[in-house]
């Protein structure tokens, strides 16, 4: 291997890192986490609330390791809506989490109309400043940061 450079394992298995790095975060805020043995359907975790329905996550991730101004792009996400989902959105770069129901994630991204990723979803949740070198949160996807996961638990993510 080439000194300094990432193995494809190292790369593969980061989603896989950050998926457990915020189930994680959920536990220890004291969510109900359940975490299914197979992710075939798009489900990384699955969250009882207190009233006793569960709301079924999907976390993305981003590394430090992507290109300068793309730490918080999400492309190519296959997504139909579905009722009591939630996306969670990370950026390791920014060290950011943005909360989206399906709904809002289909309302807020955009849909590739040609290409290899045709009709899958793309977001864009950061803008860069190539002056000072720095990335940033875009305005219009403010309102979706965490700090928390209080929104899965206490909103209906189907308004």
């Amino acid at each position: 291997m080439i000194k300094g450079a990432k193995s494809f394992r190292h790369s593969a298995a980061f989603g896989k890192r950050i998926e457990y790095y915020v189930i994680g975060l959920m536990l220890k805020e004291g969510l109900d986490v359940y975490v299914p043995m197979v992710d075939d359907d798009a489900i990384d975790a699955v969250i009882k609330k207190a009233d006793g329905t569960f709301v079924e996550v999907q976390i993305k991730a981003r590394s430090n390791e992507n290109m300068f101004g793309s730490a918080a792009l999400f492309a190519g996400i296959p997504h139909k809506h579905r009722k009591n989902y939630w996306f969670v959105f990370y950026s390791e770069r920014m060290d950011t989490i943005w909360i989206l129901s399906s709904k809002e994630f289909i309302e807020n991204s955009r849909q590739n109309k040609t290409g290899k990723n045709l009709g899958k979803y793309s977001i864009w949740f950061n803008g860069k400043n190539s002056k000072t070198n720095t990335e940033h949160v875009r305005p219009q996807f403010k309102k979706y940061l965490a700090k928390d996961f209080c929104r899965i638990l206490n909103e209906n993510p189907d308004y």
